[in-house]
């Protein structure tokens, strides 16, 4: 009997249906071994040796695959290939204490969880790569400091229950920083002045703007004013409209590339609305049931074998103008692209339905229609650009038309590449023109416009920033994502990131006080040096050394010099303590904004704070009705005004006559979406007592409907 490790159960249950007879595989569920969760766990002053341990989840497991050892002939490590994967084999072994020469341990690493690929893995084992665990352990190691050490610093200097790391507050910073530049953002007008025009008195009409002046080009920004288009549209009364030069070209648009680890993250965003976390959480599940190729990757590689298989599809399912003389080769944008791993792509192309599950569905045939679309033929365009005259008395005016059609579809006859807002370009079909024709003309244009502000950044173009400065890598870009909500450094609203005020003033003492943990080129090199080290060049402990006795010292230092009032600002209140007759304040604490005495510790009273309702918050009635908070709600004990508060535990409506009348009410955030469970109330989420977001029924506890994960909420709002 030989004996096969992987990481889950889904992906061990589909590889022993290939393997066969002979075989006994077993999972670790995920790492067996890591850092341990009270104290630091890494020996500074010995070279930064980690002091790692068996997981207590996990003592079971490495018991079961000990005594399963004893009736095992060769040990397989099976655990994914990157360095994860390869960091999990590693921590096994070390946890098992294998005497050396008494087993067989061969390491074997698949790309796609087919019977080919794991027979040919089994016939090419190796041995564990160390640089890839040195790798990993390096990550691991220079983030358990960063984060054991400035957390602390966080707590004594702003509020207890902070966090910082490299990835995370980069991450937090970006979004901070868009938010300032939206915050001092100053719109500029302008005005756009164009004809609706058709040909021969037909029903299609199509615009064109004005371009030119007597020969001076008009620009985006030109026209300032209402009295300058005005002016201008005076000039054109009673003018006649003809074509005065038709441009005809073609357009060549190339396929994309097939996915990678981010760009299937934000295809999956502005397709779907599905977030990072969701779109890894599909992938997984549909890796592990051997239906796509494994889904951490920042390859846009596809094998010789696959390629194959996609060239079959499209010339047996779209004919051959659709498919290339060659095959399309996409070189990877990664200098380091991680063990030379292979594309997101399914393992089996001629399978288009392959779960009942409607998330890993969709997903698989967004993967499906990528692959196959980046291995067709270019779509090519007829575009059109025409000048139309306008006879005016005294002054030449020139209108521009901008029209596309498609003269073959390829790719796009498969699939077309989503956008983010704000790089939509929208064309219309133009009639044929002919040069000296003339047009009718029906209406003039007169728009004021001003310009926008930045978008704030969304789940998808977060990941996309960070990739594009090289922070973070595949498997980290969901976790981050989460960890910066949960945290409360920033909200996600309407699919925006909104930084919080604790996140801004998080983000501001760092790069004040510890620009090296925020400084985007930094966090990049450190990325950098993680790769160099999975290819055996640089050594994972001088890495660190750089990197933390400087960091050491310098935190040291700012403890000493950085007060807590510096960084937070008491801001006093027109009004005294109803308890001492003190000033009041407002203070920040561990759970956000407070009113508090300013005698404090010697008089303790506090309140929350009021607070301004989001459009999509609501308050439950006491039957399960949901209402606006934006108009006057009034207490229904004593009349009183509602006014909605901030406290502990999130959000909350209280009787403005408290502390005579207590009364509350919750509020909660409306998703729309009847409750599964009884049908009649509505899924809102809410928070827990610690603060975790869940999703339950709105009238509880007549129905306790309650989850974790709200499955359907993304593609219940998208449709």
């Amino acid at each position: 009997m030989n004996l096969v490790i992987v990481e889950s159960p889904a992906k061990a249950k589909t590889i022993e249906k290939y393997l066969g007879s002979d075989f006994r595989v077993l999972a670790t569920f995920g790492h067996v071994r890591d850092l341990p969760s009270k104290k630091l766990g890494v020996d500074v002053a010995k070279n930064f040796q980690p002091e790692y341990s068996v997981l207590p989840k996990a003592k079971k497991i490495v018991d079961g695959i000990k005594s399963a050892l004893k009736s095992s002939k060769i040990l397989y490590l099976a655990t994914d290939l990157d360095r994860e994967g390869e960091a999990i084999s590693w921590h096994l072994l070390q946890a098992l204490k294998i005497k050396e020469n008494t087993l067989e341990v061969k390491r074997i690493v698949f790309n796609e969880i087919t019977k080919s690929a794991l027979e040919k893995a089994v016939s090419n084992p190796r041995s564990l790569d160390i640089h890839l665990v040195d790798a990993q352990q390096a990550r691991r190691i220079l983030d358990r400091l960063v984060g054991y050490k400035l957390s602390p610093f966080l707590w004594k200097k702003v509020k207890t229950g902070l966090s910082a790391g490299r990835v995370q507050s980069v991450a937090v910073r970006l979004i901070v920083e868009k938010e300032r530049e939206i915050l001092g953002f100053v719109p500029e007008e302008f005005w756009v002045l164009g004809a609706i025009l058709s040909k021969n008195q037909q029903k299609e009409i199509f615009s064109a703007f004005l371009s030119e002046v007597d020969g001076k080009s008009i620009k985006k920004m030109d026209i300032k004013s209402e009295d300058e288009a005005r002016d201008i549209l005076k000039g054109l009364e009673n003018s006649n409209y003809k074509v005065h030069s038709v441009e005809n070209r073609e357009s060549i648009r190339k396929p994309a590339f097939p996915f990678t680890t981010s760009t299937l993250q934000m295809e999956a965003s502005r397709k779907m609305g599905y977030s990072p976390k969701k779109t890894m959480t599909l992938a997984q599940k549909l890796y592990e049931a051997g239906h796509i190729s494994y889904m951490r990757t920042d390859s846009t590689n596809i094998s010789e074998e696959a390629l194959g298989n996609i060239r079959k599809v499209i010339s047996q399912e779209f004919g051959e103008n659709y498919l290339p003389k060659n095959v399309i080769k996409y070189k990877t944008k990664s200098a380091h692209a991680q063990e030379a791993h292979e594309a997101i792509r399914p393992s089996h192309f001629e399978k288009k339905v392959v779960s009942d599950d409607r998330g890993e569905q969709k997903l698989y045939e967004l993967i499906w229609k990528r692959t196959v679309a980046s291995q067709m033929n270019n779509a090519i365009f007829n575009v059109i650009t025409a000048k139309i005259s306008a006879e005016a008395v005294g002054k030449g005016y020139l209108f521009t038309a901008n029209g596309e059609s498609i003269k073959f579809d390829g790719f796009i006859r498969v699939y077309t590449e989503g956008k983010d807002e704000g790089e939509e370009k929208s064309t219309e079909r133009l009639p044929n023109l002919t040069e000296g024709e003339t047009l009718d003309f029906h209406n003039l244009i007169k728009d004021q416009k001003f310009t926008e502000a930045p978008k704030r950044y969304s789940e998808a173009m977060l990941v996309k920033k960070l990739e594009s400065l090289g922070i973070g890598r595949p498997s980290t870009y969901a976790p981050t994502l989460e960890t910066i909500k949960d945290r409360g450094y920033v909200s996600l609203t309407e699919k925006r990131f909104f930084p919080s005020e604790i996140g801004m003033i998080v983000n501001d003492l760092l790069v004040k006080h510890f620009e090296n943990i925020v400084d985007y080129k930094f966090t990049a090199r450190m990325e950098q040096e993680f790769d160099e080290i999975a290819e055996g060049k640089l050594n994972w402990q001088e890495s660190i050394s750089e990197f933390y006795l400087p960091f050491e010292k310098n935190l040291l230092k700012k403890e000493k010099e950085v007060e807590k009032g510096d960084i937070v600002k008491i801001e006093k209140l027109d009004e005294v303590c109803p308890n001492c007759g003190q000033g009041l304040v407002i203070r920040l604490g561990r759970f956000g904004k407070f009113i508090a005495c300013s005698d404090y510790p010697k008089c303790k009273y506090s309140r929350p704070l009021e607070t301004v309702a989001d459009e999509n918050l609501k308050a439950i009635g006491k039957t399960g009705e949901l209402e606006k908070i934006s108009g006057e709600l009034n207490c229904e004990k004593c009349g009183g005004k509602m006014v909605l508060k901030e406290g502990r535990f999130g959000r909350f409506l209280a009787c403005e006559n408290y502390p005579t009348c207590k009364n509350t009410r919750a509020v909660v955030v409306e998703t729309n979406i009847k409750c599964p469970e009884c049908g009649e109330g509505e899924v809102v989420e809410r928070r827990t007592k610690k603060g975790k977001k869940f999703w339950g029924c709105s009238r509880y506890p007549e129905c306790k409907y309650a989850s974790w994960n709200a499955p359907k909420l993304e593609e219940e709002n998208k449709e």
